[in-house]
């Protein structure tokens, strides 16, 4: 099966319910983590704003935690690129996906993606499981990169290029995060991935 036949299939009714159930669990505790702080948040008290039980609060979350580690953008991601051309080099089809969807679903999660990324780069424990978020998330371009190109994810050059693409990526929100928001994020893609096609100039 080819990447461009390669498709989601629709969400039954039963998890489109799961799935907003879960970005109302989120919404609300970024709202907490904004009024109260990331600390004094507890999880009855993102519970009882989202209109849900504590225990069924850790059937889509297992931790505190995990509001903030889990997201929906590489999913997100890999779906946009598998929608791209299959001989289109993995940089310009990244950034044709963040100018559609993807990009759409970064400018909507603005704020909430900035709040989230200044408690990854602060929260000490936090700090250290995104280590291991990171390493998933190069596992995922490598996956979409070894689709695209017919080689194998456990090659180097393939890891070595989803590891590249993740450091920018990293280094870009950062720097993002550090100047309140104030760019276009994706306007730093657009500016800096090319860097890793181009090559070098150091």
């Amino acid at each position: 099966m080819t990447m461009q036949e390669t498709s989601a299939a629709p969400l039954g009714l039963r998890e489109r319910k799961k799935q907003k159930t879960r970005e109302r669990v989120r919404r609300e505790a970024y709202r907490l983590f904004g009024e109260h702080g990331y600390e004094a948040t507890t999880v009855d008290q993102i519970a009882e704003a989202a209109e849900i039980s504590s225990s069924t609060f850790f059937r889509y979350f297992p931790t505190k935690e995990d509001v903030v580690i889990q997201d929906e953008y590489d999913p997100a991601l890999a779906e946009a690129l598998r929608a791209r051309p299959a001989d289109e080099p993995i940089v310009d089809a990244i950034l044709h996906a963040l100018k559609g969807p993807m990009g759409q679903m970064l400018e909507q999660d603005r704020e909430e993606l900035l709040l989230r990324t200044r408690i990854t780069f602060t929260d000490p424990a936090i700090r250290a499981r995104s280590v291991g978020e990171q390493q998933r998330s190069e596992e995922a371009i490598a996956a979409i990169i070894a689709e695209r190109s017919g080689r194998a994810a456990g090659d180097l050059d393939v890891k070595c290029a989803a590891a590249a693409i993740i450091a920018v990526f990293t280094t870009l929100v950062r720097h993002w995060v550090e100047g309140g928001g104030e760019e276009d994020l994706a306007e730093l893609y657009d500016r800096h991935l090319p860097l890793l096609s181009h090559g070098l100039a150091f």
